[in-house]
């Protein structure tokens, strides 16, 4: 007679939370990212109860940690781990990958940057120090150009 061990869903989810419990015990993440960690860690637990599935499926593992991944100046790619101040283009060319398809298949929120939060903090600022945009709110209306002749 062959019997079968399975995990409740109450004590899948019990693991999953001692396991992220025990994880950022020793490191900073922020409230933001636990839930999804939780539901990392809870799915990897889950996919363990799938006999079938563990040869055929590829078990993503990140190049670094979702919660070290950005900082003020660098956003790191979990794919290879490249680090650039502007992740999009690098998703496209080397991995054939849109923002979006990157942020489902890591499990990302659709807040989770692009871009290092330094680079865009500069790029607004020289936006507003070259005055972008100011045309259009100062009412301007006509639009044209006005050029002295020579």
């Amino acid at each position: 007679m062959k019997t079968k061990t399975t995990t409740s869903e109450k004590d899948l989810r019990r693991m999953a939370v001692d396991l992220v419990s025990a994880f950022v015990s020793g490191i900073s993440v922020s409230a933001e990212e636990l839930p999804q960690l939780i539901r990392i860690v809870y799915g990897a637990l889950s996919a363990l109860e799938k006999p079938g599935d563990a040869g055929v499926r590829e078990t993503l593992k990140p190049a670094v940690t979702v919660g070290r991944s950005v900082t003020r100046n660098r956003i790191v790619c979990l794919e290879d781990g490249k680090t650039f101040k502007v992740l999009k283009r690098h998703l496209r060319t080397a991995h054939d990958l849109t923002p979006d398809e990157y942020r489902t298949k890591w499990g990302l929120r659709d807040s989770y940057p692009m871009v290092a939060p330094g680079y865009s903090v500069k790029r607004s600022e020289l936006a507003k120090k070259m005055e972008f945009g100011q045309r259009a709110r100062r009412g301007s209306g006509s639009g044209e150009h006005v050029t002295e002749a020579a």
